[in-house]
């Protein structure tokens, strides 16, 4: 049964200016779609390990560039960051900067690397790179964690949407104690369990590459019929929105109005490097046959990204002026726009615009499948920690194909309830959500990756101390500024100096310094990892291509078997 303490009131989270009603055109639209996805899941459902996890590491540069565009562009991407931008101005612009930033980091510095160490998951990299199955456990909870997170915010957001296009869902079937937003929310969760409970890796690729085609499609073509109905633009909204910033209040278009240099700086930098630490854009790399489209599928999958990241800003400012010149009263001060508004403005924007209702409908699926599409790599992620770090390597070593994937599967409807029950009553916005989930990455997951791919000497002690340290660093902002209600009620401890200085957003500018330095100060003062590891790291920069099948250990293995014995 669920607490009474979490179900909302009738009337909470409810968009202001949103028109909640069933509509048909677009109710045929969302339906369809995902009748669509769970059929894509059905006819790739899996049966072992490689396809659950890795979808057979099969997949094309192309292909997997669009499924890193649409793993990636979740709910905070296609709702969330207009919406930032358009409440907090040039702040906003942080998320876009940070965003984009990781994606060179990962090609330049991961991407290549992390496929020819060859593994399943992130996990896996950190147990076998550090011989600890401690290490492991602590990246496999970090995983878990972080997709239950993240995961929050795509549920808020297949809620606020779904919203406009199914309305209150408890007119047709009466479900006891949940609003619109928390019958909407529950219902789009239940589908995406459904599928990736059937399809695991494979058939979410296959997935991710048809959403990705669907929100890019939605979000242009709402974005240039919005700007053409309203006057903005004629056919670049995203260099032509320009003309309409002197329009906009100083809130939008003044720097740091919306926040403070420091924190759109340590802003920016969490985002940056906790891209480089999610473990679901990590594992993408796993899915493709060699280092090559590794790097291929990486450039990909940053071009199909900036196609929408060089358009949220216009979706914001038009949005912005659409709902300043409505009856819903300015968009800044007390009480102004309202978070909720804000995390559906894209779709506001093309109602406000008076858009056909189909093509509102439309520009709505595109924001149900981006976060269906993240939700999918994020549980898949997590149920692989559980399933093949835990399970497989901890508890039971002897495990066979069959029980992994029955595990794999029970983690991912385990996660899903979970991210149901605490989304019933999100604390903070999209975008925020997910920033927080960012932060975790960048603190615990980026320093082990980065040292364990490029200095031979880190340790399994030194990786122990700094994953250790990196969640108790994590916390610290979290617990201070009380989310998820961890401590008094929501109120936190409220230290002001922390709150400034280490705001949960940007604690990464603070925390991933700080994992660096224990984890190579510990590394230095304790033994040399063994030679075989340090082997194994020479061979993810080796200029010998690695085969599909191989991994790093088992390439450094064939070769110690090969060499000459001493004389």
């Amino acid at each position: 049964m669920i607490p009474s303490s979490l179900l909302l009131q009738a009337g909470d989270l409810l968009p202001e200016g949103l028109e909640i009603g069933f509509k048909l055109v677009p109710a045929v639209i969302v339906i369809s779609m995902m009748a669509l996805f769970l059929a894509v899941g059905f006819a790739f459902k899996v049966a072992d390990t490689d396809d659950m996890w890795v979808a057979g590491r099969s997949i094309g540069n192309i292909e997997n560039g669009m499924a890193i565009g649409a793993n990636w562009m979740s709910a905070a991407s296609y709702l969330g960051m207009a919406a930032l931008i358009a409440l907090s101005g040039v702040y906003g612009l942080a998320y876009v900067v940070g965003w984009t930033t990781g994606y060179f980091v990962l090609l330049i510095f991961m991407a290549a690397q992390m496929r020819r160490f060859g593994k399943y998951t992130a996990p896996d990299f950190v147990g076998d790179r550090f011989n600890s199955d401690t290490a492991r456990a602590l990246a496999a909870i970090t995983t878990f964690l972080i997709g239950f997170v993240y995961a929050l915010g795509q549920a808020r957001g297949m809620g606020l949407v779904g919203m406009y296009v199914l309305g209150d869902i408890n007119n047709v079937i009466a479900i006891p104690g949940l609003s619109a937003y928390q019958a909407m929310m529950v219902l789009f969760m239940l589908v995406t369990i459904a599928y990736l409970t059937l399809s695991g890796m494979l058939g979410a690729t296959k997935n991710m590459a048809l959403q990705y085609v669907i929100l890019i499609g939605a979000f242009l073509i709402g974005l240039l019929a919005t700007g053409w109905t309203a006057g903005y633009s004629t056919i670049l909204p995203q260099i032509e929105y320009g003309m309409l910033i002197s329009e906009l209040s100083a809130e939008f278009s003044d720097p740091f109005a919306g926040g403070s240099y420091y924190l759109w700086i340590a802003t920016c930098f969490s985002l940056a490097f906790g891209t480089c630490g999610l473990p679901h854009v990590l594992v993408r790399f796993y899915t493709v046959e060699n280092e090559r489209t590794a790097r291929w599928s990486c450039t990909w999958g940053l071009f199909f990204i900036a196609v929408l990241y060089l358009s949220a800003p216009a979706f914001a400012a038009f949005g912005t002026d659409l709902y300043t010149n409505s009856q819903f009263g300015p968009t800044y001060g007390d009480p102004g726009m309202s978070d909720a508004a804000a995390d559906v403005i894209v779709v506001l924007a093309a109602q406000l615009a008076n858009l056909p209702t189909w093509l509102v409908g439309f520009v709505a699926a595109g924001g149900i499948a981006a976060a269906v599409a993240t939700t999918s790599g994020l549980f898949i992620a997590a149920s692989s920690a559980i399933s093949h770090d835990i399970y497989a390597n901890i508890i039971n070593e002897d495990a066979t194909q069959r029980q992994q994937v029955l595990v794999g599967r029970l983690s991912i409807i385990g996660i899903g309830l979970l991210t149901i029950l605490f989304a019933l009553d999100p604390q903070a916005p999209i975008a925020a959500l997910v920033s927080f989930a960012f932060s975790l990455a960048a603190i615990v997951l980026f320093p082990m990756f980065f040292l364990g791919l490029w200095w031979e000497n880190t340790n399994r002690p030194g990786a122990l101390a700094g994953m250790t340290s990196g969640i108790v660093i994590w916390f610290i902002p979290m617990l201070n500024e009380g989310q998820f209600g961890l401590v008094d009620g929501g109120a936190g401890f409220g230290i002001e100096f922390l709150a400034t200085w280490m705001p949960a957003v940007g604690s990464g500018l603070i925390g991933v310094p700080l994992v660096f330095a224990i984890t190579i100060f510990v590394s230095y003062v304790t033994d040399e990892p063994p030679l075989r590891t340090k082997r194994m790291v020479r061979q993810c920069h080796s200029p010998d291509p690695m085969p599909k099948d191989k991994t790093a250990a088992q390439v450094v293995s064939e070769k110690v078997d090969d060499a000459p014995a001493d004389d």
